[in-house]
């Protein structure tokens, strides 16, 4: 049976009425012409309705005339053979026919014949313009309140019967259709100024993909307020679903369900199914406006065993922030004793929220944590902070706080920019006591550092001009058995540069002027403090070639110290200036080429850079913020050996080097690289750190490098820093790793360190991480897609080769259920080179639901641990509600 239309409710629904003063007094034959006038007809009532006011129009035997929208008369005739012979009537347009239908409104219209133009009268040659589409509510998502209710109602059956406008029975296969809501049941009754559907038997109701089966319905359709007895439930995005004795709908909103269950585990259709875990409660109540369920007087079994007893609890009903009580965290540590963490999660605004921490510690006492969280569209920032009133242990009060912040402020002198990052603990046994546990506020990886900066900048900056003012104080844990020499702080820091834009002629230029107040613990620096001034400039005429590039420049570096004590000459102060030019240039040589049956572009890159710098003897001045660079493809080509501005290498060297690459003919992605490079000294370098000898080898190091990616599971990296002098590396890194899909990805890597002039410790360590289900070791890949039923092996092992032990352990595995995941997880993280910190993790996942750990929260460790590991179900997103559609 066809789908009956219910109107004069409040719906939008189209009368089935002719239209008023329409008449036929007769009609000719059916002939081309008749038809060729009838679509004619038809295309002007339609034009009428859409764009002009209501008007008179005029039927003849030979044309058509009627009153344009400015006053005019347009009158069309036509020609012999579209001539129809008609009674003399008049329309009048009625305001219902725009409410024509979109593919009424689009039907193709027959272009009219050319009329015979009259004095004072338009004439219309050209066809219509086509309608413009409008698009149509019933296709998203949420369907807004205001159209809800001007939505029609469509009620079908095996019999309808009933008053137009007043009430429907509808028996054997019930349905009503509104919207986004759909009722199914044996019989229904609908009344419909009440806009009341009453259903019993089989009864069913999809409201925007949520599903609801029972016995009995009493339902305001629209208000969606009523009660369902006998009731099943199954929301659509966690999958959660549950039987209740009854239902009370109490609007769009809100609901309760009474004598509940609640459980995401995917229901079979085995009579004895039963869930891995499932929540039992008195009442359930759900908040589709916040996306939050609340269980009371309830229970939660596990494996149908009960484990935790929940007199009032909150779960989420979607992937949306929710404030509540997150799952607490119990833990054993060799120290504090038994630890205990109950976070309070607050949803303060879309971008704005906090975590408060209550935390209890059987040894320590107890401790408060709190982190506050901002995100501004030109600014954010994080604020943490731990309090713990008189430590058992250590007989004091500890604390820490942390604060972030990273911003921009757009003026009318200029764009303005704060930066805040400071970090401090209130002893200097902070770090040992409280080892990188995973708290709420997330502060312990942070703060469990030896070496705490307190940074804080404003900058401005307009056209070619920057101005930087920094201050950075640092707070340095000291251990009496291995005391770190503090870094300086600045006190402060105000830098200007200017960088012009399009100079003429091509070339770059650039002025930087620096003033930089040095001090530091004078008990563990054995030099003075000194205020640094210098000002840089530099000049450079790029020429830049698809062939290649030849890039001439040169630098002027001024600096001058004031010391507050004499230095090892006996003077209070220090200057220099000091020229420096460089020729940087290269090739590039281009080929197509095939591989293993494969097409690239293949390219030769050939690279000179000629760098000089005249020697200064700068011995006497101290090191304020000055090191060495580290050896590798990016410094070798660069003017300056040393970082920082208190070392200026003198240099006469020159530096070669090629690289070879394969790149991807059709998307242009490097699949293979391959460099090496090596510098040529045509004079010894006298300047270096304090206690390094000069470097008087005319041939450096080899560099050897290379990069694979030949298909995105594949990839592998290397670097050799080979020497030619003793024929042995003195630097090896080697890396490899296979990602063929989520969840599986196998890392490894060999780092080999030589002793040199600038490490005094050499080193030689294997890196194996992985993450990889191991249902695949016997086979078993069924369920690749549901991930049901699956166990995961995870973890990383550094193992120190030359120490014949292992550094960093973490290994664990992870079972994957339909509905749960559980995770163990082994640490131990060397802490100094004679202490390590080691702790078991458990936690179990109830999805859609809440998370428990014993323990510090494994998630955290395996992601700050393992390379490129996966969160099991990260990758789920919120389905449609047309994929639950009846």
């Amino acid at each position: 049976m066809d789908p009956l239309l219910l109107s004069g409710v409040n719906h939008s629904s189209h009368p089935r009425t002719p239209y008023p003063g329409r008449s036929r007094a007769g009609r000719a034959a059916p002939t081309e012409g008749a038809m060729r006038f009838e679509r004619r007809l038809l295309a002007r009532l339609i034009a009428l309705a859409l764009s002009l006011p209501a008007a008179g129009i005029a039927l003849a035997d030979d044309g058509m005339q009627w009153t344009a929208q400015d006053g005019s008369s347009v009158t069309e005739t036509f020609a012999a053979q579209e001539a129809v012979q008609v009674s003399a009537l008049e329309l009048t347009a009625s305001p219902e026919i725009s409410q024509t239908s979109p593919a009424e409104q689009t039907a193709p219209v027959a272009a009219p014949a050319t009329p015979a133009k009259k004095a004072g009268a338009h004439t219309l040659s050209a066809p219509l313009p086509p309608p413009v589409l409008r698009t149509s509510p019933t296709l998203t998502e949420d369907i807004p309140s205001a159209v809800r209710g001007q939505m029609p109602v469509f009620v079908s059956g095996d019999q309808v019967s009933g008053q137009p406008d007043i009430q429907a029975t509808i028996e054997g296969h019930a349905e009503l259709r509104r919207g986004d809501t759909i009722i199914r049941a044996d019989r229904m009754q609908y009344d419909v100024p009440e806009d009341r559907a009453t259903a019993e038997g089989n009864v069913h109701i999809n409201r925007a993909g949520n599903v609801y089966e029972g016995t009995l319905l009493d339902l305001k359709v629209d208000a969606f307020s009523g009660f369902f007895s006998d009731a099943r439930y199954r929301f659509l995005e966690t999958g959660g679903h549950g039987e209740a004795s009854r239902v009370d709908f109490i609007d769009n909103d809100h609901s309760i369900v009474h004598n509940s269950t609640y459980t995401t585990c995917e229901r079979t259709n085995e009579d004895s199914w039963k869930p891995d875990w499932i929540i039992r409660a008195r009442k359930i109540t759900l908040d589709r406006a916040e996306d939050v369920g609340t269980a009371e007087s309830g229970v939660l079994e596990f494996k149908g065993v009960p484990i935790i007893p929940v007199p009032r609890i909150t779960f989420p009903l979607s992937d949306k922030r929710k404030s509540g009580f997150l799952p607490p965290t119990i833990g054993l540590d060799t120290v504090s004793g038994m630890e205990y963490e109950q976070p309070y999660y607050w949803n303060i605004a879309p971008n704005r929220d906090a975590t408060i921490t209550p935390m209890l510690m059987s040894r320590r006492g107890a401790a408060l944590a709190g982190e506050f969280r901002y995100l501004e569209p030109s600014y954010n920032g994080t604020a943490s902070a731990v309090y713990m009133p008189s430590d058992q242990l250590r007989d004091r009060d500890r604390w820490a706080y942390s604060l972030k912040h990273s911003g921009t402020v757009a003026s009318p002198i200029g764009g303005l920019g704060l930066n805040i990052d400071i970090k401090r603990v209130s002893d200097d046994n902070y770090w040992r006591d409280f080892t990188q546990r995973s708290s709420p506020t997330g502060m312990h990886t942070q703060l469990t550092q030896r070496l705490l900066s307190g940074d804080a900048s404003l900058g401005w900056g307009y056209g070619d001009h920057s101005v930087l003012l920094r201050t950075l104080k640092w707070q340095t844990l000291q251990d009496i058995n291995a005391p770190i020499v503090p870094p300086y702080d600045r006190m402060p820091q105000l830098q200007w540069r200017y960088a012009p834009q399009d100079l003429p002629g091509g070339f770059d230029a650039s002025v930087e002027a620096d003033y930089t107040s040095f001090h530091a613990d004078g008990a563990y620096i054995r030099q003075p403090n000194a205020a640094r001034t210098y000002a840089l400039a530099q000049v450079s005429r790029p020429f830049l070639a698809p062939a290649g590039f030849v890039i001439p420049k040169v630098m002027l570096h001024a600096s001058n110290y004031d010391f507050d004590n004499p230095i090892a000459n006996g003077t209070t102060n220090a200057s220099r200036t000091l020229p420096t030019f460089s020729l940087d240039s290269g090739l590039v040589f281009e080929r197509d080429a095939n591989y293993f049956g494969r097409s690239f572009l293949q390219t030769l890159e050939p690279r000179a850079f000629y760098t000089y710098t005249p020697y200064r003897d700068q011995s006497t001045i101290p090191i304020y913020d000055t090191g060495a660079n580290d050896f590798n493809f990016a410094s070798i080509y660069s003017e300056n050996a040393f970082s920082g501005h208190d070392r200026i290498a003198d240099n006469n060297l020159l530096t070669l080097g090629v690289t070879t690459r394969l790149l991807d003919s059709d998307t242009g992605a490097e699949a293979v690289r391959l460099g090496v490079a090596q510098r040529l000294r045509f004079a010894d370098q006298r300047v270096t750190m304090p206690g390094v000898q000069p470097v008087n080898d005319r041939l450096s190091d080899v560099l050897f490098g290379a990069g694979i990616n030949w298909t995105p599971e594949w990839a592998l990296d290397t670097m050799v820093q080979y020497n030619p002098k003793t024929s042995r590396s003195m630097r090896s890194t080697i890396g490899a790793r296979y990602s063929p899909g989520k969840y599986r990805t196998i890392s490894a890597a060999y780092r080999l360190q030589k002793a040199t002039s600038f490490i005094n410790e050499p080193s030689e360590q294997i890196d194996v991480g992985w993450q990889w289900p191991i249902n695949d070791l016997w086979g078993d890949k069924a369920d690749t897609e549901r991930r049901s039923g699956r166990w995961y092996s995870v973890g990383r092992l550094n193992y120190s080769l030359r120490d014949s032990k292992f550094v960093d352990t973490v290994v664990g595995v992870e079972y994957e259920s339909c509905c749960w995941i559980g995770r163990v997880v082994l640490e131990r993280l060397q802490n100094t080179l004679v202490s390590s910190n080691t702790r078991v993790m458990f936690q179990v996942e109830f999805l859609g639901f809440s998370r428990l750990s014993l323990g510090s929260n494994p998630l955290q460790s395996l992601q700050r641990n393992v390379p490129r590991y996966q969160i099991l179900r990260q990758d789920v997103t919120a389905p449609s509600r047309f994929s639950q559609y009846d």
